[in-house]
């Protein structure tokens, strides 16, 4: 029998204008991208919530918000790059409580409890757990014993993120699970791929409140 043994971590901004999905502008202003990732930070922790797990984090660039469910432990962004604000996300999270860390973002609403509960439970046999994102990065990482080495100088926002952090992982010897590819949300077509994908969400909701 599977036992819970995992913590789920979601790394992300504050959705204020002008600091989240710039790449939505144009055609969408700087205030409707800003409300269509704060559409897709609610999916995603609600997601989280309602998957198991021994504790909810919420490694946050700003302050959190109505948005944010009860039940989150919220601590600070650490780092310059994405790199190095990850790795710091993984090991306080790990400070915290020394569960395996099962690590997502803002960009892909259309997440399900089951997905994170799969890479919760690959975790119990498996050193890493990896969700390739379809435009070359990755939507999800899950580590037993996460280490600063493991992601301390791949790339990031670059079309070979993906398979320099899998190489990674390879060459560290870790057994990897490997999860569905999803699309994150980046550009206006990445939206209405998603939103379709995931017609219930807020995020579909709210692309559908702006018309497009």
């Amino acid at each position: 029998m599977s036992t819970l043994n995992h913590q789920l971590l979601v790394i992300a901004k504050e959705p204020r204008p002008g600091r989240v999905k710039t790449r939505l502008t144009p055609p969408y202003s700087r205030v409707e991208a800003a409300a269509l990732a704060e559409a897709a930070l609610r999916d995603s922790v609600r997601a989280v919530a309602a998957a198991p797990a021994t504790q909810r984090v919420l490694a946050l660039d700003g302050l959190p918000g109505r948005w944010l469910p009860d039940g989150f432990v919220v601590i600070p962004q650490r780092g310059a790059g994405l790199d190095e604000r990850l790795a710091a996300a993984f090991a306080d999270a790990h400070r915290l409580r020394p569960d395996p860390v099962v690590l997502i973002g803002m960009d892909t609403p259309q997440v399900t409890p089951a997905l994170l509960r799969e890479a919760g439970q690959a975790l119990e046999r498996h050193d890493a757990v990896y969700g390739p994102a379809a435009d070359g990065g990755f939507w999800l990482l899950g580590l037993r014993r996460p280490d600063p080495a493991l992601l301390l100088g791949v790339p990031m926002s670059h079309p070979e993120t993906g398979k320099q952090q899998l190489d990674r992982l390879e060459r560290a010897g870790l057994t990897v699970h490997h999860l569905p590819e999803l699309i994150d949300v980046d550009t206006a077509a990445d939206a209405t791929a998603v939103a379709a994908a995931a017609p219930g969400s807020c995020f579909a909701a709210a692309l559908r409140e702006l018309g497009r």
